[in-house]
């Protein structure tokens, strides 16, 4: 499966199983090139060499690998549903090096790390990182993810946007 085909397949399953409001405008164009932002892992992954409570930016360590990257303000049902999907996409095509994250967001730190926390050990993600962005109320400025939309997905490949679903 190509790198092209693996990501919309990917996106498919994003949108699918994920209702998201396209009136509010979120995150990167197709095309732009997503840029380094540390985050620290609070938990999911636990084989993907990296500590929980490390500091880290992700963006970096998968390089130009496919990646979908979650930021959701709400960790509930639905982002559930999304992130196991994701799971299983990350797992089913890691010969492909498709990767992913999931920032949570919110105003406080402490609470953005506790909800995460909870999230990644109910959610039980083996393949995929539960993070909170050290820029936590928005994530990465650069990223314009709006505070008014709950749950922005972005994929890339190549250290491009491919799509902002």
């Amino acid at each position: 499966m190509k790198c092209n085909a693996l990501l919309s397949a990917v996106a498919a399953v994003v949108v699918c199983g994920t209702l998201i409001a396209a009136d509010v405008k979120s995150g990167l164009e197709a095309g732009a090139g997503i840029g380094a932002f540390d985050v620290v892992k609070v938990a999911g992954a636990p084989d993907d060499g990296v500590k929980v409570g490390s500091q880290l930016c992700y963006r970096c360590k998968y390089g130009g690998n496919p990646m979908v990257m979650v930021f959701a303000r709400t960790a509930d049902a639905k982002l559930a549903s999304l992130c196991k999907s994701l799971d299983h996409e990350v797992s089913e095509h890691a010969d492909k090096k498709l990767k992913a994250f999931v920032n949570v967001l919110g105003e406080n730190r402490d609470d953005a790390e506790a909800v995460a926390k909870k999230f990644g050990e109910e959610a039980k993600l083996t393949a995929v990182p539960v993070v909170v962005p050290v820029e936590h109320e928005n994530g990465p400025g650069d990223y314009g993810i709006s505070a008014d939309a709950d749950i922005t997905v972005l994929v890339a490949n190549k250290g491009k946007v491919v799509a902002n679903i």
